[in-house]
């Protein structure tokens, strides 16, 4: 079976101000903006990948981070393939709001387990703030998800300003999607 078309949907959640929006951006090829207008309930992108024999569409949902629009998002959760879970390195309570965002996305998907990639975004900025979140800390977190959720859930960090590891975020993330639906299948 060669040359399938998948469409996966991808969520990107998060806290205001993370960086989810210049992600996705940065993932399209639309480069770096320093600023990006609040995204109001959610934002919508495609973009088609080759993975192996197969053409993945992948449908981005960029989902607003402040909690005013919780009612909202909860509509674009319905059918999610896999989330990437962002926080900002140099902000401690973006960090620590992960879990809550977790408990959001399960609660809005029939309590279904989705494929995840944990990234920590504006690696760029970690030297200029002494409380950053340190890569250990992150990938320990990453390692307690897997376990709880027995889906290997990978830890990067990004920069969407430099663009290191932005990629492989998303590739990751398609990756583990696919893997998932193929053993969900076995």
């Amino acid at each position: 079976m060669s040359n399938r078309r998948k469409i996966f949907k991808i969520v990107l959640l998060g806290e205001g101000a993370v960086g989810k929006t210049a992600l996705r951006k940065r993932y399209l090829g639309e480069g770096f903006k320093a600023n990006y207008a609040m995204t109001i309930g959610a934002d919508f992108a495609v973009k088609r990948v080759k993975l192996g024999d197969d053409e993945i569409v992948a449908q981005i949902w960029d989902l607003a981070g402040q909690m005013r629009f919780q009612s909202v998002r909860e509509v674009y959760y319905q059918g999610a393939s896999g989330a990437l879970l962002v926080f900002d390195i140099t902000r401690a309570e973006t960090f620590e709001k992960i879990p809550q965002w977790i408990t959001e996305l399960m609660e809005n998907n029939k309590n279904k387990v989705i494929p995840m990639v944990l990234i920590g975004n504006k690696s760029d900025l970690r030297e200029l703030n002494a409380d950053s979140i340190d890569y250990d800390s992150g990938l320990e977190y990453a390692r307690n998800l897997s376990e709880w959720s027995n889906i290997e859930i990978p830890y990067v960090e990004t920069s969407a300003k430099d663009g290191s590891n932005v990629n492989e975020a998303f590739v990751n993330l398609l990756g583990n999607i696919e893997s998932h639906h193929e053993n969900s299948k076995a």
